[in-house]
């Protein structure tokens, strides 16, 4: 039987943050570094913002949120997380510009509206996930990192070698805050580069952010 109030529900509403999600991706991040200090995020299917929360906590003042989804978000990032409501497949390269170049991480927690039939779900999350990597790759800083959550079905591992061309490593974890039942995983992208074949297909603005962001990265080795 599904446990809708288990502990992390209790616990999310104990410590007052939005949603059980926090403690995913609070975990997720303690696992593989995925954020630092200052850093720029960019929040794909960020609503209600359980992921914003922590994302704001964990980047701090000097950190850039911004965040897209088809739903508002709570009221309470107003002047603190640059947000699109719209869909991901409309937005451009550039969509940020007014706030940052680039993103050091890019998190999707998107789902699909479920049809209660299994493949249909996991193929609609497919869908997303293949859409939110197609953005990332447009915005992501080289060596940054990507998060996206999925419904494993019988393309994800096809989808999961696609990526490790993009990436220094790749993993899938599933955290505890998940619930037993459900199919969901992440994927994770740490150190992301571009073939600059792919880089050069893109804005003269962005590609040129890329490359000060690679030299910039250069100097600190």
């Amino acid at each position: 039987m599904k446990k809708l109030h288990d502990r992390y529900f209790k616990q999310a509403k104990r410590e007052g943050h939005l949603a059980r999600s926090y403690y995913k991706l609070e975990e997720l991040d303690r696992r593989n570094n995925l954020f630092r200090k200052n850093d720029r995020v960019l929040d794909l299917g960020a609503c209600p913002g359980s992921w914003l929360e922590y994302i704001l906590e964990t980047v701090g003042e000097g950190g850039v949120a911004c965040a897209v989804d088809l739903n508002p978000i709570d009221p309470r990032f107003k002047g603190r997380v640059t947000f699109r409501k719209t869909d991901i497949r409309e937005l451009a390269p550039d969509e940020f510009r007014e706030v940052t170049d680039f993103f050091d991480a890019v998190v999707s927690d998107m789902a699909p509206s479920t049809s209660g039939i299994k493949s249909i779900d996991q193929a609609r999350s497919q869908e997303l996930c293949e859409t939110a990597f197609a953005y990332a790759e447009k915005v992501l800083k080289p060596g940054g990192n990507f998060v996206c959550k999925v419904l494993e079905g019988p393309d994800f591992q096809y989808f999961r070698q696609q990526l490790k061309p993009r990436f220094r490593e790749i993993k899938t974890q599933k955290p505890d805050a998940s619930r037993d039942e459900s199919m969901e995983t992440y994927l994770i992208g740490l150190g992301f580069s571009l073939p600059p074949k792919v880089e050069k297909e893109l804005p003269p603005k962005v590609v040129e952010a890329r490359k000060k962001a690679r030299r910039k990265r250069d100097r600190r080795k």
